[in-house]
């Protein structure tokens, strides 16, 4: 081994091949330092300080955040670093909830799992912790603060993966918190629900809001007939609950499992993602011989709606209509179940089983219901599951798998992998060129769409015809190639969008890892169950078929348009409440509004919301004039930072400007009042 790149650990000597830091190599010399804030997707953070090492000749430092350099010396388990350890473990112990049997996060609870590798017997310091509400506002995720050891992997995870900034911290010291902005309920700001914030969330900090009560009641409800739909993505990931390898297929054994547990039908969302490919494809077509409405962004993800409905309300129209597998299945299965189960609607209860939390915000939109009555009644995800099999009792690992139910449990290749990143893509294709050719597709894998890059880029050309495609996964992937469409400097003819890195298979209620690899051995598992199936494209489901036959009528058809397709909305930022900032006792005060929505606090509205806070402090109109912050006017095309002043809104607005507007203002309003003295 060459001594000019290696370094020493632990009397070891051990080469550097282009880890970025210390911890890299260390653990890469098969030592597993402990760390609550490190993650290989996210920026070096070093807050926890769990992974300390001695560097001879240097004294004790982050691994984290050193550089690995040849020649070093380095210790990992001193008396020392050892204690040091112990002690920042039970700090965090003294200032967290000590609720630990009941936490969901009990099993897989990375500070649990560090007390007890350190050997933490005993806390010895005072508890310092103060009872916070616990926020259970959104109907995908509950916020504890209780439970946050400030280790910030949810602030960088929704900021530099998904580009949105939701939640940050705030306060200083011992006041120190994360919170969203201005301290609201995650229901009121940016949040999309992706759920990689309690992917990451190292404690209970972060969770994905339970449906498990609701569902167990349904089931045990008389007079209900509960059926269950299952996601691609949940059969490669389940098995981890359990003690499998990542990637090992286990719908068998799911379909056992529920029908145990009281189940009546079993079937799988993959048949509802053929459904997509069809209507999805068909639209994409249609849209490329008219030229209007390109680039089309596939819309299965609700994540991915959600940000689009708050940050491009411009670009819905490119959006497909098509609904998601999941609220395909729960319109559909409306529709044709009550009759073949021998039910009353209304006495039908479909239960999604999800790696995604989002979905149980999608499953609750006023407009995936009819006559009242939700398409989908509960959504619970891969790890709710899993705690379901262990409630029952049921030894998952020994189960006998039993085949899905048919019709909807029948399915093609094309629609497992809707689970991957850039499996949409890959189905439409197999869709779409046999369509455009008028020649049977019989290689139907398109491996250039297949990858782990956070956007991929592919033209394909078919009879002349060229179809251009993107794939992007992660939010602030998707943001950078909608403001390219939003600026005509890309002539896409698909873009596919998952809000989740590597897509549905790491999805926020997928089970929680640190193995770098699960995300890629999840994505290999649906590949390898497409090619264990007889069919690979949609097209070729006869049970679609047959569905389209008794019920849809023709694709893209009014039936197929009045069960499969939808609309979309445009969604204000944050709840539409505006923040009083300057309080008076004059009712009628002028006032003032700055917008500090994205656009504008990029263009400095903070600093002159400031400027103008004080204006009014320092003249003492505190009286008269009510200055506000707000968030967004809709008119970030205009410039910013917008103001609204009274009446008058300005864009582009100057502290000069609002001085100005401000004192002009005033003056009317004084002048008003002077008048209705005279006439008393």
């Amino acid at each position: 081994m060459s001594q000019m790149n290696t370094m020493t650990i632990d009397g070891r000597e051990v080469s550097i091949n282009g880890e970025r830091n210390l911890l890299e190599v260390i653990r890469k010399a098969g030592i597993d330092l402990p760390t609550f804030c490190y993650h290989s997707d996210l920026s070096v953070y070093g807050a926890c300080r769990l992974c300390l090492v001695e560097v001879e000749g240097r004294g004790i430092l982050g691994a984290c955040s050193t550089p690995a350099e040849p020649g070093l010396k380095v210790r990992t388990t001193t008396d020392e670093i050892r204690e040091i350890r112990k002690i920042a473990v039970e700090l965090l112990l003294a200032n967290h909830h000590q609720g630990c049997p009941t936490c969901s996060r009990s099993s897989n609870c990375q500070l649990q799992s560090l007390a007890r590798r350190l050997g933490i017997e005993k806390v010895r310091f005072r508890s310092a912790s103060r009872e916070l509400p616990v926020d259970r506002s959104s109907p995908s995720l509950v916020r504890d603060p209780n439970k946050c050891v400030l280790c910030g992997d949810c602030v960088r995870v929704c900021s530099e993966i998904q580009g949105i900034g939701a939640i940050d911290f705030a306060y200083r010291g011992a006041e120190a918190t994360v919170m969203p902005a201005f301290n609201k309920n995650l229901s009121q700001v940016e949040c999309v629900y992706c759920g990689q914030c309690a992917n990451v969330c190292p404690t209970g900090a972060l969770t994905p809001k339970s449906e498990v009560e609701d569902v167990w009641k349904s089931l045990n409800r008389k007079g209900k007939v509960v059926v269950a739909q299952i996601a691609p993505a949940v059969r490669v990931a389940l098995g981890e609950c359990f003690g499998m390898e990542p990637g090992t297929v286990t719908i068998g054994k799911i379909t056992t499992a529920l029908k145990r547990m009281g189940f009546a039908r079993v079937y799988d969302t993959s048949f509802a993602a053929d459904l997509t490919v069809v209507e999805e494809a068909s639209e994409y077509l249609a849209r490329k011989q008219a030229g209007k409405n390109l680039p089309q962004f596939t819309s299965c993800c609700p994540g991915w709606v959600k940000f689009a409905e708050q940050y491009y309300p411009d670009l819905l129209a490119n959006l497909s209509t098509c609904r998601s597998p999941q609220q395909m299945f729960g319109s559909l299965g409306k529709e044709i179940l009550p009759e073949q189960l021998n039910c009353r609607r209304e006495d039908l209860v479909i239960v999604s089983i999800m790696p995604c939390v989002a979905k149980k915000f999608e499953a609750k939109l006023p407009r995936f219901s009819r006559d009242g009555i939700a398409d989908v009644d509960h959504v619970i995800t891969t790890q709710e599951l899993a705690r379901m099999i262990e409630e029952a009792g049921l030894r998952f690992n020994e189960l006998q798998p039993e085949s899905l139910d048919l019709p909807m449990g029948f399915k093609t290749g094309a629609g497992v992998i809707f689970g991957n990143s850039g499996g949409v893509t890959e189905a439409v294709l197999r869709y779409a060129v046999e369509k455009v050719s008028g020649v049977r597709l019989e290689s139907v894998d398109f491996h250039d769409v297949r990858g782990e890059e956070g956007l991929r880029e592919v033209a394909i050309t078919v009879n002349s015809t060229v179809l251009k495609l993107a794939i992007v996964h992660g939010l602030k992937n998707a943001r950078a190639i909608a403001e390219k469409v939003r600026a005509g400097q890309c002539d896409y003819d698909l873009i596919e969008v998952m809000a989740c890195p590597g897509g549905c298979i790491g999805g926020g209620g997928q089970p929680v890892t640190n193995d770098r690899s699960a995300r890629a051995r999840r994505t290999r598992g649906l590949y390898d169950a497409d090619k264990m199936l007889e069919l690979h494209k949609a097209q070729d489901n006869h049970m679609v078929a047959e569905c389209y036959r008794s019920t849809l009528g023709e694709v893209n058809g009014h039936k197929a348009h009045e069960l499969l397709h939808t609309g979309y909305q445009s969604r204000r930022r944050i709840a539409d409440e505006r923040m009083s900032l300057l309080t008076g006792t004059r009712q009628d005060k002028l006032q003032v509004q700055v917008c500090v929505g994205t656009n504008c606090y990029l263009k400095g509205s903070q600093t002159l919301l400031t400027q103008l806070i004080r204006h009014v402090q320092d003249r003492g109109m505190q009286d008269v004039v009510d200055v506000q912050a707000t968030f967004c006017f809709e008119r970030c095309k205009c410039g910013g930072p917008v103001v609204s002043i009274g009446e008058k809104r300005i864009d582009r607005c100057t502290y000069g400007q609002a001085q100005d507007a401000i004192q002009e203002e005033v003056a009317r309003l004084t002048a008003e009042d002077r008048q209705i003295v005279n006439v008393d």
